[in-house]
């Protein structure tokens, strides 16, 4: 199974997702092809209600630790409640563009 598939999988299961969105995004950095490393998540789950965004986030983590543990390098996650999706009208943010650059300039991932 891939990197990608797991992580849907994980979070489905966590978070029972009113949407769920998964991107992998390291076709955008400096990793070899083919590399499962950078996600973008957009999340929506009745579980974020009432919560502040970092204690979405941590639940996130703790959901993905083995994969971030080992090959996931980066998410970029949104997190919402229904209420905060319906108000964004299905719109998330992008992610930015990569700035870092490959190990041997001495740049980041």
């Amino acid at each position: 199974m891939s990197v990608q598939d797991r992580i849907h999988e994980r979070l489905a299961a966590t978070f029972a997702p009113l949407h769920l969105e998964l991107e992998n995004e390291s076709h955008s950095h400096s990793v070899p092809p083919n590399s499962e490393t950078h996600f973008r998540v957009v999340l929506v789950s009745d579980a974020f209600s009432g919560k502040r965004p970092v204690a979405r986030h941590q639940a996130v983590y703790a959901a993905l630790a083995e994969e971030l543990a080992g090959p996931v390098h980066a998410l970029a996650l949104h997190t919402y409640d229904p209420a905060e999706w319906r108000d964004r009208q299905g719109e998330s943010p992008a992610s930015p563009a990569c700035l870092g650059g490959s190990k041997a300039e001495g740049g980041g991932v």
